[in-house]
């Protein structure tokens, strides 16, 4: 009965035109030449280099056929006060604007990801700061993981 489920579903997927974007034809040629350039402070080289891993790049700009430019954006705002009005709550958006260029420099797409992390102050500043690295670490690694799957569905849809 799981079989004919799992048979039936597959045929069913086949027929809408379903494919999957890591499938047999494989993005990673694509994906492994774009050149991921530097990004400032420690968000950005944690979104640069999660990006370098996730898109099987070197890091390198020797030999890449594309070039993807990223300004991110931080901002902290309190949102827990104390009745003496300490905060002992931060949401900090990323903001992630990148564009995927050739190596002439004409601009083949852009796009926006926005994060929203939160991180609790402790009474340890020591503990208040590796919450707040930690939650703006995890928010870089997400964004990275959604410019990946857009580069990866702009490659599959332009793909000659």
């Amino acid at each position: 009965m799981r079989k004919a489920a799992i048979i039936a579903a597959c045929v069913l997927l086949a027929g809408c035109g379903f494919r999957p974007m890591y499938g047999r034809s494989n993005l990673a040629p694509e994906m492994a030449s774009i050149f991921v350039e530097p990004i400032a402070d420690r968000d950005g080289y944690e979104l640069r280099n999660t990006l370098i891993d996730l898109l099987h790049s070197d890091g390198e700009t020797s030999g890449k056929a594309y070039r993807l430019k990223i300004v991110l954006n931080e901002n902290s705002q309190g949102i827990a006060l104390q009745n003496d009005a300490t905060i002992t709550r931060y949401n900090t958006t990323l903001d992630a604007r990148y564009t995927l260029s050739d190596a002439r420099g004409n601009t083949l797409t852009s796009g926006n990801q926005t994060e929203l992390s939160a991180y609790n102050v402790v009474n340890s500043p020591y503990a208040s700061l590796v919450a707040q690295q930690d939650s703006t670490k995890r928010a870089a690694q997400d964004i990275a993981q959604r410019i990946q799957l857009d580069l990866g569905v702009w490659f599959r849809q332009h793909r000659k």
